[in-house]
């Protein structure tokens, strides 16, 4: 391939990854407008954009009491590995905690950035090439709630990641949530 066809195409490939991320990002509200997005995160400015969402026939509470047990996730989701809760007795995920673990191929050291029981979850992870937000909405409804993820990303990474892998995060997302569902209505408390 000649070089001009090689910049043409990886510009088509830039073009149609800030189009869909743009897209994405439209779709996920009004549930994103419910999130309270650092600034440099919110998700029309993110260099990568992820939403998915579940009904799950159970309360938020169950749903809640499953993602708070963050060093369980591996059990159930491949997403995440080496889960570890810093500076916690309880061994759950709590208002400022910091936890490090490894997804995506990555090890990253993630703070709790939001946390309203039962209803919202948000932490921040940092790299020197990359950067995410990844928020939890869980909203009640007449037979149990829905679960909404969103993960906003900016950072040198995040190029790649749109380029090789521009499916892998929400299909990942997708299977934890779906896990969850599962998970949270064996519980069956609403």
């Amino acid at each position: 391939m000649s070089k001009s066809k090689f910049l043409v195409v990886l510009l088509c490939v830039l073009v149609s990854s800030c189009v869909s991320v743009k897209s994405k990002a439209e779709s996920s509200k009004p549930y994103s407008d419910q999130i309270n997005w650092p600034e440099e995160y919110r998700p029309e400015k993110a260099k990568f954009f992820v939403h998915n969402e579940i009904t799950i026939y159970a309360s938020p509470q169950t749903v809640w009491n499953i993602l708070i047990k963050a060093e369980e996730w591996p059990e159930f989701y491949e997403g995440a590995q080496q889960v570890k809760i810093k500076d916690s007795e309880t061994k759950l995920l709590e208002r400022n905690t910091i936890f490090s673990w490894k997804t995506m191929g990555l090890n990253f050291e993630s703070e709790i950035k939001e946390f309203e029981p039962y209803s919202r979850l948000s932490w921040e992870s940092r790299k020197k090439s990359i950067k995410g937000y990844h928020a939890w909405l869980i909203l009640p409804t007449q037979y149990g709630c829905k679960l909404i993820t969103d993960e906003s990303q900016y950072g040198f990474l995040t190029f790649f990641q749109k380029i090789f892998v521009p499916n892998k995060l929400e299909k990942l997302h997708q299977t934890w949530l779906e896990q969850i569902k599962v998970k949270a209505e064996a519980k069956k408390k609403i």
